[in-house]
C-alpha cells in the first residue's frame, strides 16, 4: 500500500504544470518549467549525483513515515493514530532546537512535555497491552520520521515554492518506483508481508487511497502558498475529531477517560506549538491596547456628565464651567 501510493506522487508535477498552463499568462514549455523548478536541488539543477544523494534519504523517510502509520492503524483506532501523529510538531521543535539551533521557547517545551505525557497515557489506556504498546510505538515512530524529514528538508533544501515542491515530490515518486520496488518483494518472500493474487487485490480501494493521498499532498502545498501554514496545521488537528466521529458511528469504538484525556492533551500541545516565536510580545501589546482602550472609555465617561451639566445650565440661561 505504501509503495503503490507513493508511486502516484509522480503525477504531482504534471498536475502542477497543467495548472500553470491554465492560469499563467506567459506559458513555458514542460522542459523549461522542469529546469526552473529543478533549482531546489542547486544551481546546476537535478543531476544524477544529486538525484541519488538528496532523494534517497528523503524517500526512505517518506516510506517509513507512511509505512509505520499504516502499521499503527492495524493496532489502534484511526483517532488514536491521528492524535499520536500530532506529536510530530513537538519532535520538529526539539530537532530544530538541537540541529538547526532555532530559538528556545518555553511554551514549546511545555507542549513537548504534554505530547510525551499524552503518548504515555495512550499506552496506559489499554493497561499497557502488548498490541497497544506496539501500535503506539508505530505511531510515534511515524511522527518521528516525519519530523526528521521536515528538519532535514529545511537544512539541506531550505524553503521551496509550489513548483519546486511539486518537482521534489514527483522526484520522490520516481525514486520510489525505481529503487524502493525491491522492498515489498523482499518483505513478501521473507513472509513479513503477505498479499493474495493480484486479481484478488482490492484495486478500487488501493487506487482510492492513493488518489486521496496525492490530493492531500497537493492541497497541503497549495494551501501553504495561497493561505498560511498555520491553517494547514490546524487542519491536522481537525483530523482527530473527524476520525473520532467516524470511529464512534461506524466502528462503534468506546473511548475511555484516559484515552480521551490523552487525545485532548496531545491536541492542546499541538496547538501550543503553533504559537509564533514573538507570541509573548504580541500578547503584551494586545493587553496594553485593551488597557488603553478602557482608559479612553473611562475618560469619555468622566467628560460626559460635565457636557450634560453644561447643556442643562444653558437651558436655564446660565453657563457652567466644569472643573478640570
Amino acid at each position: 500500500m505504501t509503495w503503490f501510493s507513493t508511486n502516484w506522487n509522480i503525477m504531482f508535477f504534471p498536475v502542477y504544470y497543467s495548472g500553470h498552463l491554465a492560469t499563467a499568462q506567459e506559458k513555458q514549455s514542460p522542459m523549461k518549467k522542469f529546469r526552473e523548478c529543478s533549482r531546489i536541488f542547486g544551481e546546476d539543477g537535478l543531476t544524477l549525483k544529486l538525484f541519488l544523494k538528496r532523494t534517497a534519504p528523503f524517500s526512505i523517510l517518506w516510506t517509513l513515515t507512511n509505512y509505520l502509520y499504516l502499521l499503527a492503524l492495524k493496532k489502534l483506532t484511526a483517532t488514536d493514530v491521528s492524535a499520536l501523529f500530532c506529536c510530530n510538531k513537538a519532535f520538529v521543535f526539539l530537532l530544530s532546537w538541537i540541529v538547526l539551533k532555532d530559538r528556545f521557547m518555553g511554551v514549546r517545551i511545555v507542549a513537548a512535555i504534554m505530547a510525551i505525557t499524552g503518548i504515555v497515557m495512550m499506552a496506559y489506556a489499554d493497561n499497557f497491552h502488548a498490541d497497544s504498546i506496539i501500535g503506539v510505538a508505530f505511531a510515534v515512530g511515524s511522527a518521528s520520521t516525519s519530523a526528521l524529514y521536515k528538519v532535514l528538508f529545511k537544512m539541506f533544501l531550505g524553503s521551496a515554492n509550489f513548483g519546486e515542491a511539486a518537482h521534489f515530490v514527483s522526484t520522490l515518486g520516481f525514486f520510489n518506483l525505481i529503487f524502493i520496488s525491491f522492498t515489498p518483494v523482499i518483505l513478501y518472500f521473507t513472509k513479513v508481508e503477505h498479499w493474495s493474487s493480484f486479481a484478488a487485490l482490492p484495486w478500487g480501494c488501493l487506487c482510492g487511497m492513493a488518489g486521496l493521498w496525492l490530493a492531500f499532498n497537493i492541497l497541503v502545498n497549495v494551501g501553504v502558498v495561497l493561505t498560511y501554514p498555520i491553517l494547514i496545521s490546524i487542519g491536522t488537528v481537525l483530523s482527530v475529531p473527524g476520525n473520532a466521529a467516524v470511529d464512534l458511528l461506524k466502528q462503534e469504538v468506546i473511548f475511555n477517560v484516559v484515552r480521551l484525556a490523552a487525545t485532548i492533551i496531545i491536541c492542546i500541545g499541538f496547538l501550543l506549538m503553533l504559537l509564533p516565536e514573538e507570541w509573548d510580545e504580541i500578547t503584551l501589546r494586545f493587553i496594553n491596547s485593551l488597557k488603553e482602550k478602557k482608559s479612553e472609555e473611562h475618560a469619555d465617561e468622566m467628560t460626559d456628565p460635565s457636557v450634560h451639566l453644561r447643556g442643562r445650565s444653558r437651558a436655564n440661561g446660565t453657563v457652567s464651567i466644569p472643573l478640570a
